[in-house]
């Protein structure tokens, strides 16, 4: 019996903000969806820029449907006094394809390392409890490549499983772009068969 395939999974809407403060600190809290490694290090780096007068710049990610791509950053804070608890929030709601930065603005009291945790734990859970959560499905992208007599055939199977179309080219040689749930991608290959050349893009 094959392993039943989960592809939905939960991220958030939009961009959300959250604060905490404690002892002059001011810890700003900045959840955004992502979904690759370089959306994040441009945000991370945008942050830099627009709050460069901060001391610091800590922040955590967690991508893809599996969750299997992670980051945890201290940015100069104690070792495991902030990226680890920013993350352990995004994982305690079972968030993926999240970023969440926190600016801390030192306010000349040391908190201590257990200060720090709280500080970075309570402020990205203020910034995801603002958030509005939503589901997303994983999905393969392909391009299909057909003849033009085939093209009944490719067309009914999309509308059938009710799959979206891109970059149609409906030339002498017919190809187009689409996007399969992964746990559909199976019954798109049988379904599909020899009606046309699958490209996994």
């Amino acid at each position: 019996m094959d392993p039943v395939i989960k592809d939905e999974y939960k991220s958030i809407a939009a961009r959300s903000e959250g604060l905490f403060k404690d002892n002059g600190s001011r810890f700003i809290a900045f959840a955004f969806p992502v979904e690759t490694v370089e959306e994040v290090k441009d945000i991370v780096d945008r942050l830099k820029k627009e709050y460069h007068d901060a001391r610091h710049h800590c922040y955590a990610y967690r991508l893809g449907y599996r969750g299997d791509v992670f980051r945890a950053n201290d940015d100069g804070e104690p070792s495991g006094s902030a990226g680890r608890p920013i993350l352990g929030q995004i994982d305690s709601l079972g968030l993926s394809d999240v970023l969440v930065v926190v600016v801390r603005y030192f306010g000349g009291i040391k908190l201590g390392i257990p200060g720090l945790i709280r500080a970075y734990k309570t402020s990205t859970s203020d910034a995801l409890s603002q958030a509005e959560t939503i589901r997303k499905v994983a999905c393969k992208a392909f391009r299909l490549d057909f003849g033009y007599l085939d093209m009944n055939a490719v067309m009914k199977v999309l509308k059938d499983m009710g799959l979206p179309q891109s970059d149609q080219d409906f030339g002498t040689a017919c190809s187009l772009r689409t996007r399969v749930p992964l746990s559909q991608e199976q019954d798109f290959r049988d379904r599909i068969g020899s009606a046309c050349t699958l490209t996994e893009i």
